[in-house]
C-alpha cells in the first residue's frame, strides 16, 4: 500500500493493482558500486505524461520539454510502506542533483480510493517533503503507458529521453545514484563528485529490520484479507459483532466488537472496537483514517496487554494513546530488541475508524 510491504524484485508477482506489494519478508539485495561506468541498455523511450489528471508543484511536463535533462520517474502511492522507505533517497537525490540537470517526477498512482483525494495527496506531500513535480495518475494512464506493475518503481531516463534503468522495490540505492551521476555526466555535466547524497530518514521512512521481520503486510478489507481468526470469518458489507479468540497463531489477526467489513477497509461501528494481531517485527504500522472526514477517532495501543512504553511508534505516546485524524499510514509500534512473537492490540475509543492494511518493518 501503500499497502505493499516488503516488496522484493525476486518475488514481484501478480497483476496491476495488486502486484505492487507482496507479503514477502526477505531482505532486498543491494550492490556495492565502484566508479567504473555501468553498462546501461536502452529500455525504451520516456512515454507520454499527458494522462495525469493534475500536476502538483509544477506545470504539466512533457517528454519533449524534458529533453536535455536526466529524469527520475518515481511511481508512488502515498501510504505504501515500501515507497515510504525509498522516499528519503529520492528526496535527497532531487535536492543534490537538481542544479545539475536532474528532474524528479513523483507519479502518484493510488491503490486505495481515498488516495485519489487531492486534498489527501497535498497534505501527504507537504508532510513528507515532496516538493518536486507530482503527476496525479488517478486513471492509471501513466502507469499503463510505462507498463508498470509495482510500487515502488523507479525509471531513470537519459537526456535523450531514453529509459536506461529501472528499479522495482526497495534497495539498490547506491547503484541508482551511480546511474544518475553517470547519465548526468553523459549529458555534459561536470563537477558531480564521488560523494553520495545525505539521507535523512524520519519515522516510518527508516529501513526495515530485515533480520527480524517475519510478518508481512495484511489487508483488513474483505477483498484481500488473509489469516483472519474471529469465529465465522468476515461478514461482507454488513454490521457484525465479532469476538477475538483467546489465542492467536503467529501472523493471524481478529476483530472484536461491532464492525462492517468493506472491500478495501473495515469500519468500527461503535466505541471500543478492537483489532488484535500476533506479529514478529520491530515496527507495526496501520493504514487507517476516520470514516467521516473531520471526525477524529481516539485510539489506544497495547503490546502483550501493556502500554507500549519505549516501544511506542511515532503516532502514539508511551501510554499507547493516539488519534486518527486523516487517511494515512500510522506508525504504532517501534520496539527495541529483543524482537520476538508479540500480541498487538488497537482499541478505538470512538466509533468511525476505518482500517485498511497492516504493514511491518
Amino acid at each position: 500500500m501503500r499497502a505493499i510491504q516488503l516488496l522484493l524484485v525476486s518475488v514481484l508477482v501478480g497483476t496491476i493493482g495488486i502486484a505492487m506489494h507482496t507479503s514477502a519478508v526477505s531482505k532486498p539485495v543491494t550492490h556495492s558500486m565502484t566508479s567504473a561506468s555501468i553498462p546501461l541498455p536502452v529500455e525504451g523511450d520516456l512515454p507520454s505524461l499527458a494522462g495525469a489528471t493534475l500536476w502538483l508543484n509544477s506545470q504539466p511536463l512533457t517528454p519533449a520539454a524534458l529533453r536535455g535533462k536526466v529524469v527520475l520517474i518515481d511511481f508512488s502511492t502515498y501510504t505504501c510502506i515500501n515507497w515510504l522507505r525509498t522516499l528519503p533517497h529520492v528526496r535527497a537525490w532531487a535536492e543534490k542533483y537538481r542544479d545539475q540537470g536532474l528532474v524528479v517526477i513523483n507519479v502518484q498512482t493510488p491503490e486505495f480510493e481515498f488516495e485519489k483525494n487531492i486534498d489527501n495527496v497535498r497534505l501527504a506531500s507537504k508532510q513528507m517533503g515532496v516538493v518536486y513535480p507530482t503527476a496525479i495518475d488517478n486513471d492509471y494512464a501513466i502507469w499503463k503507458a510505462f507498463d508498470n506493475h509495482y510500487w515502488p518503481a523507479l525509471y531513470i531516463v537519459d537526456a535523450k529521453g531514453q529509459i536506461r534503468h529501472h528499479q522495482f522495490g526497495e534497495g539498490d540505492y547506491e547503484r541508482s545514484e551511480a546511474i544518475i551521476k553517470q547519465l548526468l555526466t553523459e549529458a555534459g555535466q561536470t563537477g558531480i563528485g564521488s560523494d553520495l547524497a545525505q539521507i535523512h530518514e524520519n519515522g516510518a521512512e527508516v529501513g526495515a529490520d530485515w533480520n527480524t521481520l517475519k510478518t508481512g503486510e495484511t489487508y483488513v478489507g474483505f477483498d484481500r484479507a488473509e489469516n483472519f481468526s474471529s469465529p465465522g470469518g468476515l461478514a461482507r458489507g454488513k454490521s457484525h459483532v465479532y469476538a477475538a479468540p483467546a489465542q492467536l497463531e503467529l501472523n493471524h489477526w481478529a476483530l472484536e466488537g461491532d464492525w462492517t467489513a468493506g472491500k478495501q477497509g473495515t469500519i468500527s461501528n461503535k466505541a471500543n472496537g478492537r483489532i488484535v494481531f500476533r506479529f514478529h517485527a520491530r515496527d507495526v504500522h496501520l493504514v487507517m483514517g476516520p470514516s467521516v472526514m473531520g471526525k477524529p477517532v481516539r485510539f489506544r495501543v497495547r503490546i502483550d496487554g501493556a502500554a507500549p512504553g519505549a516501544a511506542h511508534g511515532g503516532d502514539v505516546d508511551a501510554e499507547g494513546n493516539g488519534t486518527v485524524a486523516e487517511q494515512r499510514l500510522y506508525q504504532l509500534i517501534r520496539q527495541p530488541s529483543p524482537i520476538v512473537d508479540r500480541q498487538f492490540e488497537i482499541e478505538f475509543l470512538d466509533p468511525g475508524a476505518e482500517a485498511f492494511v497492516f504493514t511491518f518493518g
